[in-house]
């Protein structure tokens, strides 16, 4: 849907998939590069295959290079559509935070990773409201970033934020009934692992990637990679990623029906519709 968006707006994509930037992970991430593809041109798109299996991509990179690609984008006159993918890489990129390239401050992390929650709270509390209400500090991870920021700021006060692009979001969800979100995961999943992934990630782990690199890629490489070492049994391997992947998709549902209640206005459109009357209504969202 949003390939067939560009098209037909002169638009490009910009992935929000939080593993789709890793090259060689094409399976098991579900690229689909051959949707890229219609009426024989080619549709553009950004931030899928820029790092090699084996780096650890994070939110604050993908921040920086979504606002690189929206800027790009833009700077060509097209129709920037952010696509996937992650709940917290979409909400990051539309949240927006100014405070890219503050840098790591490993002993204060080391400290407060030790402390207890009521402690990191007392001190996450204090920092500045303006600072706090920019943020999405809803982790532990997240809190400890926002005082790390909060600190760094007291100390640099000349320091210059990053500068945002101009965005007014449309954004469009596809509304799908549980069940047939269940039957739509386990048919895909049985077609992935008919048609390569298992040998995708034999093909990783031969080119260099260990299995702890496979767990922290979660989700399929994690499972596979249990099933490479022989720690289950195939029926497992399908059973239990089946169920860690319906898992996740329940948590994604529940992270846009909370933005929601943050006040994003997401216009969901019913997955059983077809395809040239889904496009009709978000044509005449985006002339309203």
């Amino acid at each position: 849907m949003a390939c067939q968006l560009a098209l037909d707006h002169d638009g490009e994509i910009i992935s929000a998939d939080s593993r789709q930037v890793y090259k060689e992970m094409d399976i098991g991430t579900g690229k689909d590069l051959d949707e890229y593809i219609l009426n024989n041109q080619e549709i553009p798109y950004h931030l899928i295959d820029i790092k090699a299996p084996g780096y650890k991509y994070n939110i604050a990179e993908f921040q920086q290079d979504f606002i690189e690609a929206v800027n790009l984008i833009q700077s060509r006159n097209k129709l920037p559509i952010l696509c996937g993918g992650s709940g917290l890489y979409i909400e990051t990129a539309l949240r927006g935070n100014s405070f890219l390239g503050i840098p790591t401050d490993e002993a204060l992390w080391s400290r407060l990773k030790a402390v207890s929650d009521a402690k990191l709270e007392a001190e996450y509390q204090i920092i500045d409201a303006g600072i706090q209400s920019k943020l999405n500090a809803l982790t532990k991870a997240r809190r400890i970033r926002a005082i790390e920021i909060s600190n760094y700021l007291k100390a640099n006060p000349n320091w210059k934020p990053t500068v945002l692009p101009n965005l007014n979001p449309l954004i469009i969800g596809v509304e799908i009934d549980r069940d047939l979100r269940r039957e739509k995961i386990t048919r895909r999943l049985s077609e992935r692992l008919n048609n390569g992934m298992v040998e995708e990630v034999e093909a990783l782990l031969k080119n260099g990637l260990s299995h702890s690199d496979l767990a922290y890629y979660g989700l399929e490489y994690k499972w596979i990679g249990k099933y490479l070492e022989g720690e289950i049994s195939k029926r497992v391997l399908f059973e239990g990623l089946n169920t860690a992947i319906h898992q996740f998709a329940k948590r994604q549902m529940t992270w846009f029906r909370r933005m929601e209640k943050n006040d994003y206005l997401i216009h969901w459109i019913d997955s059983k519709t077809p395809l040239d009357e889904k496009l009709r209504q978000i044509d005449a969202l985006l002339n309203d």
